[in-house]
């Protein structure tokens, strides 16, 4: 049989260390060298000093500017959730994502059905079992709305004020290896911009999976089973978790990104690709890293990560910094603090991207999908 879901929202969140937004109290850091002399001796063998050089050497060229941001990057979210009150709007976002995770929990500890969309992007029968299911609770209670799902595509009514933007499963690769983070994304757009959000994040590992629900309304907030969440307060790139995510297509967008990969993880405490979009928005929505960008995404990668991170009182631009909406082609978001001193390294390389050629123009519309954009 399969596992059940269990999505109570009665119980704080624990944290077992200080949260990354609190800084630490000045305690004064004592340092030993160890013990040891030119002349000790271990049988024939002489021992020398140990090198230890406790400071960390960051690179020439890790200086960003310590400039405060005076720049009001625009609001994604919809300014209201139109004719369908917020509290209706998000119990139905709410219960299609968990729906569709019910589907992936079931599978999680079984074998596998893959098959493959390219070399390399791959697709289970749990993707498009978790869209069927994801699907069918949208329509008992919004039949004429218009739905872009990763499996099946454009379904619906295009004239709709609105559409859903549904990711089955974030993070395929990893549900496919049993590897954390994935998840299920389900994003609803008013007039093309997003209006409510859910995510629910499968944590743990094989044989002792659980989830978390990350969720959002425009203007209501961001929170995290049910309690309220904050991005962190960070404003030092070198003090600063940062994360990002590589296509399958290994062309030269692929190859900017790596590049800036390898600047980033010079200059700050590190950068993960974990390979779950929606996951790593909402993680930076939570507080534990304080940026995200990504060249390349679809829709359904961002609607709903996008309004839980702006919500979560961070900032969503493309990778250029000019205003983003959910069509674009590329993403950065992040803890608000940050973001200018990002874009110091990361608008430059997308600019010279698009003196290339590259296409930055907006993905895809729906075709007659009326929007504000």
């Amino acid at each position: 049989m399969g596992r059940s879901l269990s999505f109570s929202t009665n119980f704080p969140l624990r944290f077992s260390v200080i949260p990354r937004s609190i800084p630490p109290p000045n305690l004064p850091i004592q340092y030993f060298p160890p013990r040891f002399n030119d002349n000790s001796q271990y049988g024939n063998q002489k021992v020398g000093f140990l090198n230890v050089n406790p400071t960390r050497k960051l690179c020439t060229r890790a200086v960003l500017s310590e400039i405060p941001d005076q720049r009001q990057y625009p609001k994604v979210a919809a300014q209201t959730t139109g004719p369908i009150p917020p509290a209706q709007l998000i119990e139905v976002v709410e219960a299609a994502a968990k729906t569709g995770a019910q589907v992936v929990m079931d599978a999680v500890n079984k074998p596998r059905n893959i098959t493959y969309k390219g070399l390399t992007d791959l697709v289970t029968d749990t993707d498009k079992m978790s869209e069927a299911a994801i699907l069918d609770v949208v329509r008992k209670s919004f039949g004429d709305h218009l739905i872009l799902g990763e499996e099946g595509g454009i379904i619906g009514d295009t004239s709709s004020d609105y559409l859903w933007c549904i990711d089955p499963l974030d993070g395929t690769t990893n549900f496919a290896h049993g590897y954390p983070s994935f998840a299920v994304s389900v994003g609803v757009l008013f007039h093309g911009k997003p209006a409510a959000a859910a995510v629910v994040e499968f944590v743990g590992g094989p044989m002792c999976w659980n989830t978390r629900i990350f969720s959002a309304t425009a203007g209501g907030g961001a929170f995290c089973n049910g309690q309220k969440i904050h991005a962190s307060l960070t404003d030092k790139v070198e003090q600063s978790l940062l994360v990002t995510g590589f296509g399958y297509e290994h062309d030269d967008p692929w190859t900017t990104n790596m590049q800036l990969f390898k600047e980033f993880t010079d200059i700050s405490r590190g950068v993960r690709r974990l390979g779950a979009a929606a996951v790593d928005m909402c993680h930076v929505a939570l507080g534990i890293a304080e940026a995200y960008w990504e060249y390349r995404l679809k829709p359904w990668d961002m609607a709903a990560g996008v309004l839980i991170v702006e919500e979560a009182g961070g900032t969503v631009s493309c990778m250029d910094g000019e205003k983003f909406c959910v069509f674009d082609r590329s993403l950065l978001v992040s803890n608000g603090v940050l973001h200018a001193k990002l874009l110091e390294r990361i608008a430059p390389a997308t600019e010279n991207l698009k003196s290339k050629g590259i296409d930055f123009s907006l993905w895809y519309k729906p075709e007659n999908y009326g929007t504000e954009l």
